[in-house]
């Protein structure tokens, strides 16, 4: 690989100078907090593992930050990025401060929510500042319609590094904790500091790992009957499992079917359950319910 240009990486000046050269103001509306410390992109590319062979998307490049040092390391860099002015202007930044790897990088410009595929060869990882405002679902979405990307660093803001990372029984496990951990282990992988972006954000941040499962989930349901138990189960997630799942499985009588088929007990909560459970109650949704009471009636 050819050695990167000295000083490529952005400081705090550069992105100020590129910011009033295109007019550019970061707008909460998408979460935009561009990151100003070279230092930090350099630490998120070690701790994100990516080697000299990865073909590395990125989401929500803005400036070019992240990419920059992405392609320091990496083979090919793909950014997404949805707005036009600073799509306009990443492949110029690229070209001036790396001309030497200009060739490994590639840009899209879309809503990463609507990408279903990418130029060149498959991803094998994702690293990305995500904005605030959608991380979770742009993480989701990539995950399912890129299979092939095996390691995954994202920096979010740190509440949802908690729900992302959390296990059941934890007070912040829910939807996105259950849901990240059908593709994938999931861990905190570090925290960072609110100077190092520009503006400053109100939140702190953290880094969170994602390593596919080397196995998808032995699961007889698809992932979209997992979630939807799972989606279920945390929308009234202070009721007992056999009152959240009613609506799913047609009445309370029939989620308590599920859920004693299951191997799960009707009066358990969502947070408690492991994501191989929520794919056994899926997997059980039409049992039957089992006579017992007053003339066979099942237990309401």
């Amino acid at each position: 690989m050819t050695s990167p240009t000295p000083n490529a990486l952005l400081g705090p000046a550069d992105v100020r100078e590129l910011a009033a050269a295109l007019g550019v103001r970061p707008t909460k509306q998408r979460g935009q907090n561009f990151v100003i410390d070279a230092n930090t992109v350099r630490r998120i590319v070690r701790t994100a593992e990516v080697r000299p062979d990865d073909v590395v998307v990125e989401v929500g490049p803005g400036l070019g930050s992240l990419t920059l040092a992405l392609l320091e390391a990496a083979d090919r860099v793909t950014a997404v990025e949805i707005d036009d002015v600073l799509a306009g202007a990443l492949p110029a930044t690229v070209a001036a401060r790396m001309p030497e790897r200009a060739g490994r990088f590639a840009l899209v410009h879309s809503d990463a929510m609507h990408v279903t595929e990418l130029p060149g060869p498959a991803p094998t990882a994702l690293v990305a500042n995500l904005p605030y405002n959608v991380a979770v679902p742009v993480l989701l979405h990539m995950l399912e319609t890129f299979p092939s990307i095996e390691r995954t660093l994202v920096m979010v803001q740190s509440e949802v590094a908690d729900r992302l990372a959390a296990a059941p029984g934890s007070k912040v496990y829910g939807v996105p904790s259950v849901k990240a951990n059908w593709y994938a282990e999931v861990k905190r992988a570090g925290a960072i500091g609110r100077n190092v972006f520009w503006p400053a954000p109100n939140v702190d941040s953290g880094l969170v790992s994602l390593v596919r499962r080397a196995e998808p989930l032995k699961t007889t349901a698809s992932r979209r009957e997992v979630f939807a138990v799972v989606d279920a189960a945390f929308a009234q997630r202070r009721k007992t499992l056999r009152a959240a799942l009613a609506g799913w499985a047609g009445s309370p009588a029939a989620a308590e079917a599920a859920l004693v088929a299951a191997g799960v007990s009707p009066q358990a909560r969502g947070e408690s359950l492991t994501v191989e459970e929520f794919a056994r109650i899926a997997e059980h949704k039409d049992a039957e319910p089992k006579a017992v009471g007053h003339e066979g009636q099942a237990p309401q």
